[in-house]
């Protein structure tokens, strides 16, 4: 199946006959692997007598060949799958069988999680779903604001590659023009105190055009830039990580404080955050030095922290 999509991702019409040749099958072959295509991928594809077949829509699809010589030279292995619940289960599962760091990567998730037991919509050869483990020594103060520094490394690959007004909402998002385009979901297993193991998951819409089930405004790098290549943004957006999560494990998160409450989209803005059991309304002042969220609530100075806590902009 994923031979005839790599044939098919130019979004161009190929006659069943050269599809054929190419995957040494029949015409009756190539026909069934279109309809397992549509079934298991959820891909349309057309076909129209006379021309042949062609995807409703282009693909960029990932390549292992290109990417797993380069992700190396970082010392990441590269572990490429078709389809998987989520990259970070199955980072987390293959943490009892592989040498970290290592990177996950998959075409599509059928679980695809976001914070606070949300889904994330994960469509089959159109997003980024890239999960990357490694592993953290030298106790909690390793970790502080973590997350927050990987957001900075998503918004600067956003910009590196035609977004300038990408920015961040705390704690773990990435916006484009008010409409969200980018996630982040750490997860630790192991002795926080001590040594542990960090599931840095990312999903970043990138050639998406229409998607059902998602409960909030959304963009993706296509609509402003048009159609990117899924592996030329993974290499971007590896470099960029690796050297942000380089000088967050060497000064701490207070040496990139400045710059993440810089590009904070809701800095000095009233907000109302939500710890679940209640509500509290102030105005964002930025974030301490461990990441949590500072607030000025009725002249008072407040700082939240937590994985469960999410914030809204008050209209």
């Amino acid at each position: 199946m994923n031979r005839l999509l790599r044939l098919l991702q130019d979004g161009r019409f190929h006659s069943g006959e050269e599809l054929g040749e190419a995957l040494g099958v029949s015409r009756s072959a190539v026909w069934k692997l279109v309809q397992r295509i549509q079934a298991d991928a959820l891909v349309t594809v057309f076909k129209v007598p006379g021309r042949g077949y062609r995807l409703a829509e282009s693909l960029s699809l990932l390549e292992k060949e290109k990417l797993a010589p380069e992700l190396m030279c970082f010392g990441w292995s590269l572990h490429l799958c078709e389809s998987v619940g989520s990259t970070n289960a199955e980072a987390l599962r293959l943490l009892q069988l592989e040498e970290v760091p290592f990177l996950v990567l998959a075409e599509a998730q059928t679980s695809g999680r976001g914070r606070r037991g949300r889904s994330w919509v994960s469509p089959f050869g159109q997003n980024l779903y890239f999960s990357l483990a490694i592993r953290v020594q030298g106790g909690a103060g390793q970790l502080a604001g973590m997350s927050l520094v990987v957001g900075l490394a998503v918004m600067q690959t956003l910009r590196l590659i035609g977004l300038p007004q990408a920015g961040l909402k705390w704690p773990n998002d990435v916006y484009v023009d008010g409409r969200k385009i980018a996630g982040i979901l750490l997860e630790l297993t192991g002795d926080p105190a001590d040594v542990c193991h960090v599931i840095i998951g990312i999903g970043i819409n990138v050639n998406m055009v229409e998607a059902a089930g998602i409960d909030q405004l959304w963009t993706s790098i296509r609509e402003h830039v048009g159609m990117v290549d899924r592996n030329e943004l993974v290499l971007t957006l590896a470099g960029t990580l690796k050297r942000y999560l380089e000088r967050h494990a060497e000064a701490g998160f207070s040496a990139l404080k400045q710059e993440w409450e810089s590009n904070h989209i809701w800095q000095g803005r009233s907000c109302t955050l939500s710890t679940g059991s209640q509500d509290y309304s102030g105005v964002v002042l930025g974030v301490d030095e461990e990441g949590g969220l500072r607030l000025m609530i009725n002249g008072d100075q407040r700082s939240f922290s937590g994985g469960e806590l999410s914030l809204r902009l008050d209209q």
